[in-house]
């Protein structure tokens, strides 16, 4: 992959402040360049530990927040990851650097174009971007060591739990009474078990047909 300049100081104390010490995850961070992963008119706040909105009311989570999300998949390298939520591809290129095979489903045709293009600009070679429904995962590259999705649901989608390997991670925002908690899942003998909460955040619903509403395609 082609290193780029990436988060600056500023950046990474805010990474520090909310608690992130693993040093791979700071490391691709330190690598990776946010400003080629947001729209072109807010590439001002692409340093900033805030989030940014993109096409089809979305928004990309802050940067905090994906490396929280991040840190708590325990990536060491060897790793295959399926993302659910591609956005312009900042959290994928992230996961790139960081796990051996990422696979990532977009929902919007128009936003894994770009993603796909500024994954290659920034030299991200090994990471794949389908446009799909993400609740119902991609079976075709199953199982998978970590799955991360950046949305919200009332539960994790049956066919997510059922794609996550034997001891897997699964780090996904649960939704209920009018707040999201992101949840760190591990699996054990076929079952999945919340194994911590990794922070309070909002997100976007998750759509698809295991989600919390269609997307009506």
């Amino acid at each position: 992959m082609v290193p780029q300049r990436g988060g600056g100081d500023a950046l990474i104390r805010a990474l520090h402040d909310h608690g992130v010490r693993d040093p791979r995850v700071l490391d691709a961070f330190r690598r990776t360049a946010r400003e080629p992963f947001v729209p072109a008119e807010y590439v001002d706040m692409a340093r900033e530990d805030v989030p940014v909105p993109i096409p089809h009311g979305q928004v990309t989570s802050q940067p905090s927040l994906i490396a929280r999300m991040v840190a708590a998949l325990r990536l060491t390298g060897r790793e295959r990851v399926l993302e659910v939520g591609t956005g312009l591809g900042f959290q994928t290129a992230l996961l790139g650097r960081l796990a051996a095979r990422v696979w990532s489903v977009e929902q919007y045709a128009d936003l894994a174009e770009q993603a796909r293009a500024n994954l290659t600009a920034a030299g991200v070679r090994n990471a794949t971007v389908v446009v799909g429904d993400g609740t119902q995962g991609l079976a075709e590259h199953a199982p998978y060591d970590g799955i991360v999705v950046s949305a919200a649901a009332p539960q994790v989608p049956s066919p997510l739990a059922a794609q996550l390997a034997e001891g897997g991670r699964l780090v996904q925002p649960i939704t209920g009474g009018g707040t999201d908690q992101v949840f760190a899942f591990t699996k054990h003998e076929g079952r999945l078990t919340r194994e911590e909460l990794v922070t309070p955040a909002y997100f976007v619903p998750l759509v698809g047909r295991y989600g919390q509403q269609s997307h009506g395609r």
